[in-house]
């Protein structure tokens, strides 16, 4: 069976999972409950949040590694807080994001939230108020999030449910949300996000299987090394003590890590063959190999920065970590302090605040932001306050 034909096979495996059910709720005035969460599944249907965290973070490495490696990244990238085009050093939101919670640090909220997005497409937080100010921030499981959609087919609340509890969150117009929800692109649901790793599920289906069959195999013995063939000029056997006592010889002198590469002496007509791996063998790693790589590219890691063999699509490792940064990692943190910044600017009634990554302190794009100062400084038809603006200061005081 070839590569091709392996990916294909498992590529056909059900998902675990149904799809997200949208039911009528009688009592809340004719409006739709729409699920947070994804059921059992079928053909075609979305695994559950449950099941992509039990098969996919909590048993995979590759996507353990690949979630744990953004959601780390994300939220080590500093956040400044701006009025317009003036930083803002001291203000309660940023007291806020340090401290959300009395039991989380911002960096913990951040993490949270990134791998709530990354494996559910959807994250929530919420505030608690006092005297109409936010005073804490929470992330909500998106698994026990509902969206109560009204008549006119816009969110009138959210309920949040934990064990027979449920909590309704209401979403009143005019006034700012005591809940954020950040969702990702979705191309059938306008109110729920779809999760990288559900475009990524017969991959991780392939790679789960393939863990599954080298457990399986190293259970049972798995596969000798090799093969001591008797071949005697007369065409006998051997006899029961002759095998016995040849098999004691073998566990005995010639197995274990301590008796590794010991000679072997043979008699007798006996014969040594070893055995190694077959090309179907070989095609079975690589589409190991292969499904880490789809698993990867729909989280937008690196397969280099994983250690995936095989993939060389970058020169080195210090490309592939810029690329990440680039593609992956500011791209998510713009879109989560875009949405926080605005949602805590509205609590404040402060519209034109705005919360922006700050990229000149990450570590990992020190090389790009010395060639752009380098550039700018050597550029003579430009003034000192040009060129503060040009690498993203203001004008000197």
């Amino acid at each position: 069976m070839g590569l091709r034909s392996i990916l294909a096979a498992f590529s056909t495996r059900a998902a675990t999972g149904t799809a997200r059910e949208v039911k009528s709720n009688a009592g809340a005035g004719g409006a739709f409950v729409f699920t947070g969460a994804m059921g059992d599944g079928g053909p075609g249907r979305e695994p559950s949040y449950a099941a992509l965290g039990r098969t996919g973070f909590m048993q995979n490495p590759v996507v353990h590694r690949c979630i744990r490696l953004i959601a780390e990244t994300t939220a080590a990238v500093p956040l400044l807080l701006y009025e317009g085009s003036a930083e803002v050093t001291e203000h309660p939101i940023l007291e806020l994001l340090r401290r959300p919670n009395g039991s989380n640090d911002g960096t913990a909220l951040m993490e949270t939230l990134c791998g709530h997005l990354m494996l559910s497409g959807n994250a929530y937080v919420e505030t608690s108020l006092l005297e109409g100010r936010p005073r804490a921030l929470h992330v909500l499981r998106p698994d026990r999030m509902r969206v109560v959609e009204g008549r006119d087919g816009w969110p009138e609340g959210y309920e949040y449910r934990v064990g027979s509890s449920v909590r309704r969150i209401r979403t009143d117009a005019g006034e700012p949300w005591a809940l954020l929800h950040l969702k990702l692109f979705h191309p059938l649901d306008d109110r729920l996000g779809f999760a990288p790793l559900g475009a990524a599920e017969a991959a991780l289906s392939l790679h789960n299987a393939a863990g599954r069959w080298n457990t399986a195999l190293l259970q049972n013995s798995a596969r000798p090394s090799g093969a001591l063939v008797y071949q005697p000029g007369d065409g006998a056997n051997l006899s029961p003590d002759q095998f016995d006592r040849l098999k004691t010889e073998l566990e005995s002198g010639y197995t274990g890590a301590a008796r590794a590469g010991r000679p072997m002496l043979l008699e007798g007509g006996l014969d040594w063959k070893a055995m190694g791996l077959s090309p179907r063998d070989m095609d079975f790693i690589e589409a190991k190999n292969q499904a880490a790589r789809e698993i990867a590219l729909a989280f937008g890691v690196p397969p280099m920065l994983l250690g995936i063999p095989g993939d060389a699509t970058y020169a080195n490792y210090a490309e592939a970590n810029r690329a990440f940064y680039r593609l992956t990692v500011l791209p998510l943190a713009n879109r989560i302090a875009g949405a926080v910044g605005a949602w805590l600017g509205a609590h404040h009634a402060a519209p034109h605040l705005a919360l922006r990554p700050d990229p000149d302190r990450v570590d990992g794009l020190s090389l790009e932001r010395e060639a752009l100062w380098a550039r700018v400084g050597a550029a003579s038809f430009l003034t000192d306050d040009e060129k503060r603006e040009a690498v993203g200061y203001g004008p000197s005081r």
